[in-house]
């Protein structure tokens, strides 16, 4: 699930693993289902969209500061 710019959730999908790799990089985890099939495992969630062959999408967030452990700030 991912979300639109105005904040809806929406399922994605690809036409071509070319482009799920140019999109969310070779690493992305996938497998190959029908449309039907993608609305069918979406809609119990509420999610009526999809969103083919999205071009780009943003990196998920990270913390703003890095997490210290106490034994670090007692080492100091």
């Amino acid at each position: 699930m991912f979300r639109t710019p105005l904040g809806a959730r929406t399922a994605i999908g690809f036409t071509s693993e070319h482009r799920l790799i140019a999109t969310l990089g070779p690493e992305q985890p996938w497998i190959r289902l029908a449309e039907p099939a993608l609305r069918a495992l979406t809609v119990a969630l509420g999610v009526a969209t999809v969103t083919v062959d999205p071009l780009f999408t943003a990196r998920a967030p990270r913390p703003l500061n890095p997490v210290v452990s106490a034994h670090a700030l007692l080492i100091g």
